[in-house]
């Protein structure tokens, strides 16, 4: 059973910073690319980042400088650290695993950055 669990969601000040967590079971973690989507309310779900198996990001414009996040295959992990939070960062952030012929989603962690 393949399983992807985000976890690190919470409230923060504008400025704030968080981490994000996903963690993957049950696939060959290494033949698949991890993304970072999130969906503020209202609002589509869109994606912000992606890290290959080879290592390879590609960042939004939106987040770049502010957010970084790597993969450890090690722990069938991505991180996901957030600076200088803003208040339109507010959304649900969701993480997928994806390759050429499946994907699969996490529930989805909230993070509400608000004074």
């Amino acid at each position: 059973q393949v399983q992807v669990v985000e976890s690190g969601g919470g409230s923060v000040q504008p400025g704030g910073s968080l981490t994000l967590s996903c963690v993957v079971s049950g696939i060959a973690f290494n033949n698949y690319i991890i993304a970072w989507y999130r969906q503020p309310p209202g609002q589509q779900r869109v994606e912000i980042a992606t890290v290959a198996n080879d290592g390879g990001t590609n960042i939004a414009d939106s987040v770049k400088g502010r957010f970084i996040f790597w993969r450890d295959n090690a722990k069938n992990s991505v991180d996901l650290q957030m600076h200088s939070l803003k208040p339109e960062d507010t959304a649900v952030y969701y993480c997928q695993a994806r390759n050429w012929r499946e994907s699969y989603w996490g529930q989805g962690t909230q993070v509400i950055v608000s004074s």
